[in-house]
């Protein structure tokens, strides 16, 4: 019965299954990918990938933490080497099963278990660069550009501002003749006081008649 068994024993017991771990995980390290049964893969994935994820910290303390573990110094050196550089930026998921068919004999199921960022064949031998994207407010957008667009039109409005004065002013010029009309004025008033001047002895000459009329007339009378 499995009463209280939440793992695969893999059939052996804590000592001996951990020892194999140990050496599964390191021929890991080491070949970059092994052949193996899916039962004991699935167990070497849980294993070996706390270990790769406290390996992206270089220190003392990760460095004896996972020593307790492995056990081999040539691997401790590649596992935070190569490999710590390699899966620096990856968030987890650092090997990758993938099955082969079953064995003949005893018809186990088999796989190969890898580390993902070694795969050639996948990669195409070519390193993807993740590209950063930011995502900003379109409301800090808009405030951005509006005072721009403002100062851009005060600026307009001041060039049109200045230049208007400019062309409204040629015209003021070219109405100085208006000021030469004053002597055309001078000449009516002048042809009006001729002709006052010309009716002025008319009127005398009419005057001088009636004297006359006037004094025949008191002149017969007195004869009479």
């Amino acid at each position: 019965m499995r009463h209280g068994k939440k793992f695969n024993h893999l059939g052996r017991k804590a000592a001996h299954r951990k020892a194999m771990l140990s050496n599964m995980a390191c021929s890991l390290i080491d070949h970059k990918r092994i052949n193996t049964t899916v039962a004991k893969a699935k167990a070497l994935k849980q294993y070996v990938e706390p270990l790769i994820t406290k390996a992206k910290n270089d220190s003392t303390h990760s460095r004896r933490v996972v020593f307790s573990y492995l056990r081999q110094k040539e691997t401790i050196k590649e596992l935070f080497g190569a490999v710590s550089s390699k899966v620096g930026d990856r968030p987890g998921g650092y090997t990758r099963i993938i099955k082969t068919g079953n064995r003949l004999g005893d018809n186990a199921e088999m796989c190969m278990i890898e580390l993902v960022d070694f795969n050639d064949v996948y990669t195409n031998g070519k390193d993807k660069k993740k590209t950063k994207t930011r995502r900003r407010k379109k409301s800090t957008a808009k405030v951005e550009e509006t005072p721009v667009s403002e100062d851009a039109q005060v600026v307009e409005e001041s060039l049109v501002a200045e230049e208007l004065p400019t062309v409204e002013e040629a015209p003021a010029v070219e109405e100085a003749p208006a000021v030469e009309e004053a002597p055309a004025v001078e000449e009516a008033i002048s042809e009006e006081s001729n002709t006052d001047a010309e009716e002025a002895p008319a009127l005398d000459e009419n005057s001088k008649d009636e004297e006359e009329k006037s004094d025949d007339a008191n002149d017969e009378n007195q004869e009479a």
